[in-house]
Protein backbone atom coordinates (compact mmCIF):
# COMPACT_ATOMS: atom_id res chain seq x y z
CA UNK A 1 0.00 0.00 0.00
CA UNK A 2 1.29 3.47 -0.92
CA UNK A 3 1.13 5.66 2.19
CA UNK A 4 0.26 9.34 1.80
CA UNK A 5 0.46 11.91 4.61
CA UNK A 6 -1.27 15.29 4.37
CA UNK A 7 0.53 18.02 6.31
CA UNK A 8 0.26 21.80 6.60
CA UNK A 9 3.61 23.62 6.27
CA UNK A 10 2.36 27.09 5.31
CA UNK A 11 -1.10 28.68 5.23
CA UNK A 12 -3.96 27.68 7.49
CA UNK A 13 -6.60 25.21 6.32
CA UNK A 14 -9.72 27.44 6.38
CA UNK A 15 -12.21 24.62 6.87
CA UNK A 16 -11.85 20.97 7.79
CA UNK A 17 -14.53 19.41 5.49
CA UNK A 18 -12.66 20.07 2.18
CA UNK A 19 -9.53 18.50 3.63
CA UNK A 20 -11.44 15.44 4.77
CA UNK A 21 -13.05 15.26 1.31
CA UNK A 22 -9.57 15.36 -0.27
CA UNK A 23 -8.44 12.56 2.04
CA UNK A 24 -11.40 10.41 1.03
CA UNK A 25 -10.82 11.02 -2.66
CA UNK A 26 -7.12 10.20 -2.38
CA UNK A 27 -8.04 7.07 -0.45
CA UNK A 28 -10.40 6.06 -3.26
CA UNK A 29 -7.42 6.26 -5.63
CA UNK A 30 -5.71 3.53 -3.64
CA UNK A 31 -3.52 5.59 -1.30
CA UNK A 32 -3.42 4.86 2.43
CA UNK A 33 -4.08 8.40 3.65
CA UNK A 34 -3.19 9.88 7.02
CA UNK A 35 -3.65 13.42 8.33
CA UNK A 36 -0.70 14.80 10.25
CA UNK A 37 -1.71 15.61 13.82
CA UNK A 38 -1.23 19.36 13.20
CA UNK A 39 -2.83 19.50 9.75
CA UNK A 40 -5.72 21.61 11.08
CA UNK A 41 -3.72 23.77 13.51
CA UNK A 42 -4.31 27.52 13.43
CA UNK A 43 -2.19 30.55 14.29
CA UNK A 44 -2.99 33.87 12.63
CA UNK A 45 -2.91 33.10 8.89
CA UNK A 46 -0.69 30.06 9.36
CA UNK A 47 -1.33 26.35 9.83
CA UNK A 48 0.02 26.58 13.37
CA UNK A 49 2.84 28.72 14.71
CA UNK A 50 6.35 28.30 13.33
CA UNK A 51 7.34 25.65 15.88
CA UNK A 52 4.20 23.62 15.13
CA UNK A 53 4.73 23.67 11.37
CA UNK A 54 8.45 22.92 11.67
CA UNK A 55 7.68 19.99 13.96
CA UNK A 56 5.16 18.71 11.39
CA UNK A 57 7.78 18.83 8.62
CA UNK A 58 10.28 16.90 10.71
CA UNK A 59 7.63 14.46 11.98
CA UNK A 60 6.59 13.61 8.43
CA UNK A 61 10.22 13.25 7.37
CA UNK A 62 10.96 10.84 10.22
CA UNK A 63 7.88 8.76 9.36
CA UNK A 64 8.96 8.72 5.68
CA UNK A 65 5.59 7.96 4.03
CA UNK A 66 5.57 7.12 0.34
CA UNK A 67 4.09 10.56 -0.38
CA UNK A 68 4.12 13.77 1.68
CA UNK A 69 1.50 16.09 0.18
CA UNK A 70 0.93 19.64 1.42
CA UNK A 71 -2.63 20.56 2.25
CA UNK A 72 -2.16 24.00 0.66
CA UNK A 73 0.37 26.74 -0.01
CA UNK A 74 -0.19 30.35 0.97
CA UNK A 75 2.75 31.67 2.94
CA UNK A 76 4.87 30.34 5.76
CA UNK A 77 7.75 28.12 4.65
CA UNK A 78 10.09 31.10 4.28
CA UNK A 79 9.86 31.52 8.07
CA UNK A 80 11.18 27.99 8.55
CA UNK A 81 14.06 27.79 6.08
CA UNK A 82 16.85 28.52 8.56
CA UNK A 83 15.61 25.85 10.96
CA UNK A 84 14.73 22.93 8.67
CA UNK A 85 16.80 19.79 9.15
CA UNK A 86 17.59 19.34 5.47
CA UNK A 87 19.54 16.12 6.04
CA UNK A 88 16.49 14.62 7.74
CA UNK A 89 14.32 15.50 4.75
CA UNK A 90 16.93 14.11 2.38
CA UNK A 91 17.00 10.83 4.32
CA UNK A 92 13.24 10.58 3.88
CA UNK A 93 13.69 11.00 0.12
CA UNK A 94 16.31 8.26 0.16
CA UNK A 95 13.78 6.08 2.01
CA UNK A 96 11.26 6.68 -0.77
CA UNK A 97 9.27 9.77 0.27
CA UNK A 98 8.07 12.01 -2.55
CA UNK A 99 7.42 15.55 -1.28
CA UNK A 100 4.62 17.00 -3.44
CA UNK A 101 3.21 20.50 -3.86
CA UNK A 102 3.62 23.85 -5.56
CA UNK A 103 3.23 27.58 -4.81
CA UNK A 104 4.79 28.20 -1.36
CA UNK A 105 6.21 24.65 -1.47
CA UNK A 106 8.71 26.01 -4.02
CA UNK A 107 10.77 27.31 -1.09
CA UNK A 108 10.94 23.83 0.44
CA UNK A 109 11.71 22.15 -2.87
CA UNK A 110 14.46 24.62 -3.81
CA UNK A 111 15.96 24.49 -0.32
CA UNK A 112 16.00 20.70 -0.44
CA UNK A 113 17.72 20.81 -3.82
CA UNK A 114 20.21 23.47 -2.74
CA UNK A 115 21.22 21.85 0.54
CA UNK A 116 21.14 18.16 -0.39
CA UNK A 117 20.48 17.68 -4.10
CA UNK A 118 17.42 15.59 -3.22
CA UNK A 119 14.50 15.40 -5.63
CA UNK A 120 10.86 16.32 -5.02
CA UNK A 121 7.70 16.68 -7.09
CA UNK A 122 5.95 19.81 -8.27
CA UNK A 123 2.36 18.68 -8.35
CA UNK A 124 -1.10 18.95 -6.83
CA UNK A 125 -2.07 19.78 -3.26
CA UNK A 126 -4.92 18.46 -1.18
CA UNK A 127 -7.31 21.40 -0.94
CA UNK A 128 -6.78 23.02 -4.33
CA UNK A 129 -6.89 19.84 -6.37
CA UNK A 130 -8.69 17.15 -4.38
CA UNK A 131 -10.84 19.13 -1.95
CA UNK A 132 -13.07 21.10 -4.30
CA UNK A 133 -16.77 20.33 -4.14
CA UNK A 134 -18.49 18.94 -7.22
CA UNK A 135 -20.33 22.26 -7.54
CA UNK A 136 -16.96 24.03 -7.82
CA UNK A 137 -15.60 21.63 -10.40
CA UNK A 138 -14.51 18.63 -8.36
CA UNK A 139 -11.28 16.82 -9.24
CA UNK A 140 -9.70 17.50 -12.61
CA UNK A 141 -9.12 14.13 -14.31
CA UNK A 142 -5.86 15.09 -16.02
CA UNK A 143 -4.39 16.38 -12.77
CA UNK A 144 -5.53 13.25 -10.94
CA UNK A 145 -4.28 10.79 -13.52
CA UNK A 146 -0.94 12.52 -14.03
CA UNK A 147 -0.38 12.55 -10.27
CA UNK A 148 -1.28 8.89 -9.75
CA UNK A 149 0.93 7.81 -12.66
CA UNK A 150 3.81 9.91 -11.34
CA UNK A 151 3.50 8.48 -7.84
CA UNK A 152 3.25 4.97 -9.25
CA UNK A 153 6.47 5.41 -11.22
CA UNK A 154 4.61 5.13 -14.52
CA UNK A 155 4.91 8.74 -15.70
CA UNK A 156 7.98 9.25 -17.86
CA UNK A 157 7.12 12.44 -19.77
CA UNK A 158 4.65 15.30 -20.11
CA UNK A 159 3.68 17.06 -23.30
CA UNK A 160 2.07 20.37 -24.24
CA UNK A 161 1.72 22.90 -27.03
CA UNK A 162 3.83 26.04 -27.17
CA UNK A 163 4.07 29.07 -29.44
CA UNK A 164 5.81 29.04 -32.81
CA UNK A 165 9.53 29.44 -33.35
CA UNK A 166 11.06 26.57 -31.40
CA UNK A 167 10.80 23.64 -33.80
CA UNK A 168 13.87 21.43 -33.51
CA UNK A 169 14.92 22.61 -30.07
CA UNK A 170 16.42 19.75 -28.06
CA UNK A 171 18.15 20.25 -24.72
CA UNK A 172 19.04 18.25 -21.63
CA UNK A 173 19.40 19.56 -18.11
CA UNK A 174 18.24 19.54 -14.51
CA UNK A 175 14.56 20.45 -14.10
CA UNK A 176 14.02 23.06 -11.40
CA UNK A 177 11.82 26.05 -10.54
CA UNK A 178 8.26 26.57 -9.41
CA UNK A 179 6.53 29.72 -8.23
CA UNK A 180 8.27 32.81 -9.63
CA UNK A 181 7.88 35.04 -6.57
CA UNK A 182 9.04 32.33 -4.20
CA UNK A 183 12.00 31.47 -6.39
CA UNK A 184 13.11 35.10 -6.68
CA UNK A 185 13.04 35.61 -2.91
CA UNK A 186 15.60 32.81 -2.51
CA UNK A 187 18.18 34.43 -4.78
CA UNK A 188 21.25 35.39 -2.75
CA UNK A 189 20.35 33.11 0.17
CA UNK A 190 21.86 29.74 1.16
CA UNK A 191 18.61 28.14 -0.03
CA UNK A 192 19.19 29.03 -3.69
CA UNK A 193 20.17 26.05 -5.87
CA UNK A 194 23.13 26.84 -8.13
CA UNK A 195 21.90 25.12 -11.28
CA UNK A 196 23.87 25.57 -14.48
CA UNK A 197 22.53 24.41 -17.80
CA UNK A 198 19.12 23.47 -16.36
CA UNK A 199 15.53 23.64 -17.58
CA UNK A 200 13.75 26.26 -15.47
CA UNK A 201 9.94 26.18 -15.15
CA UNK A 202 7.95 29.07 -13.66
CA UNK A 203 4.37 30.02 -12.75
CA UNK A 204 2.54 32.54 -10.57
CA UNK A 205 -0.88 33.76 -9.49
CA UNK A 206 -2.45 37.12 -8.62
CA UNK A 207 0.57 38.94 -10.03
CA UNK A 208 0.06 41.68 -12.63
CA UNK A 209 2.32 41.27 -15.68
CA UNK A 210 4.52 44.21 -14.65
CA UNK A 211 5.36 42.39 -11.41
CA UNK A 212 5.98 39.19 -13.35
CA UNK A 213 8.30 41.13 -15.66
CA UNK A 214 10.13 42.69 -12.74
CA UNK A 215 10.82 39.29 -11.20
CA UNK A 216 11.87 37.78 -14.52
CA UNK A 217 14.22 40.69 -15.22
CA UNK A 218 15.64 40.25 -11.72
CA UNK A 219 16.56 36.68 -12.66
CA UNK A 220 17.93 37.84 -16.00
CA UNK A 221 20.02 40.63 -14.50
CA UNK A 222 21.39 38.24 -11.88
CA UNK A 223 22.60 35.97 -14.69
CA UNK A 224 20.21 33.13 -13.88
CA UNK A 225 18.42 32.95 -17.23
CA UNK A 226 21.66 33.03 -19.20
CA UNK A 227 22.71 29.81 -17.47
CA UNK A 228 19.50 28.00 -18.49
CA UNK A 229 19.22 25.65 -21.44
CA UNK A 230 15.53 26.60 -21.62
CA UNK A 231 12.89 28.47 -19.62
CA UNK A 232 9.38 27.04 -19.62
CA UNK A 233 6.49 29.22 -18.49
CA UNK A 234 3.32 27.80 -17.02
CA UNK A 235 0.20 29.71 -16.04
CA UNK A 236 0.28 33.30 -14.77
CA UNK A 237 -3.30 33.42 -13.64
CA UNK A 238 -5.90 35.51 -11.79
CA UNK A 239 -4.56 38.99 -12.57
CA UNK A 240 -6.67 41.91 -13.74
CA UNK A 241 -5.78 44.52 -16.35
CA UNK A 242 -6.01 48.19 -15.39
CA UNK A 243 -6.65 51.25 -17.60
CA UNK A 244 -3.02 52.37 -17.40
CA UNK A 245 -1.87 49.15 -19.10
CA UNK A 246 -2.90 50.41 -22.54
CA UNK A 247 -2.47 46.96 -24.03
CA UNK A 248 0.46 45.94 -21.86
CA UNK A 249 0.16 42.30 -20.81
CA UNK A 250 1.99 39.00 -20.77
CA UNK A 251 2.78 39.21 -24.49
CA UNK A 252 4.69 42.43 -23.84
CA UNK A 253 6.48 40.75 -20.93
CA UNK A 254 7.56 37.89 -23.19
CA UNK A 255 8.75 40.24 -25.91
CA UNK A 256 10.83 42.21 -23.44
CA UNK A 257 12.32 39.11 -21.83
CA UNK A 258 13.19 37.49 -25.14
CA UNK A 259 14.95 40.69 -26.23
CA UNK A 260 17.42 40.54 -23.33
CA UNK A 261 18.27 36.84 -23.04
CA UNK A 262 19.37 34.15 -25.47
CA UNK A 263 17.73 31.35 -23.49
CA UNK A 264 14.71 29.95 -25.36
CA UNK A 265 11.54 30.91 -23.48
CA UNK A 266 8.63 28.55 -24.10
CA UNK A 267 5.04 29.00 -22.98
CA UNK A 268 2.09 26.68 -22.48
CA UNK A 269 3.22 24.36 -19.69
CA UNK A 270 0.03 23.15 -17.94
CA UNK A 271 1.22 23.95 -14.45
CA UNK A 272 0.46 26.55 -11.79
CA UNK A 273 -2.60 27.72 -9.91
CA UNK A 274 -4.81 26.20 -12.60
CA UNK A 275 -6.40 22.94 -13.68
CA UNK A 276 -5.29 20.80 -15.27
CA UNK A 277 -1.76 20.66 -13.92
CA UNK A 278 0.92 18.09 -14.59
CA UNK A 279 3.32 16.58 -12.05
CA UNK A 280 7.01 17.35 -12.58
CA UNK A 281 10.15 15.79 -11.03
CA UNK A 282 12.09 18.68 -9.47
CA UNK A 283 15.84 18.08 -9.39
CA UNK A 284 15.83 15.36 -12.02
CA UNK A 285 17.64 15.47 -15.35
CA UNK A 286 15.22 15.78 -18.24
CA UNK A 287 15.24 16.04 -22.00
CA UNK A 288 13.15 18.77 -23.62
CA UNK A 289 12.33 18.31 -27.31
CA UNK A 290 10.17 20.46 -29.59
CA UNK A 291 8.64 19.18 -32.82
CA UNK A 292 6.63 21.85 -34.56
CA UNK A 293 4.76 23.35 -31.62
CA UNK A 294 4.60 20.13 -29.60
CA UNK A 295 6.87 20.02 -26.55
CA UNK A 296 7.90 16.88 -24.69
CA UNK A 297 9.70 16.92 -21.35
CA UNK A 298 10.92 13.40 -20.64
CA UNK A 299 12.90 11.81 -17.80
Amino acid sequence: MTTLTLFTPAGVVPRAPPLRLAARRLGALGFQVALDEAALARHQRFGGDDDTRLAALHRVARAAPSIAMATRGGYGITRLLERIDWKLLARSVQAGTRWVGYSDLTALQMGLLAHTGAQSWAGPMALDDFGRSEEDGGVDEVTRDCFTEAMGGELEAVGFRTGPGFDGLAVRGLLWGGNLCMLTTLLGTPHWPEVKGGVLFLEDVNEHPYRVERNLLHLQQAGVLARCKAVVLGAFSAWKPVPLDRGYGMEAVLARLRSVTKAPILTGLPFGHVSPKVSLPVGRRVQLVVEGRNVLIAW
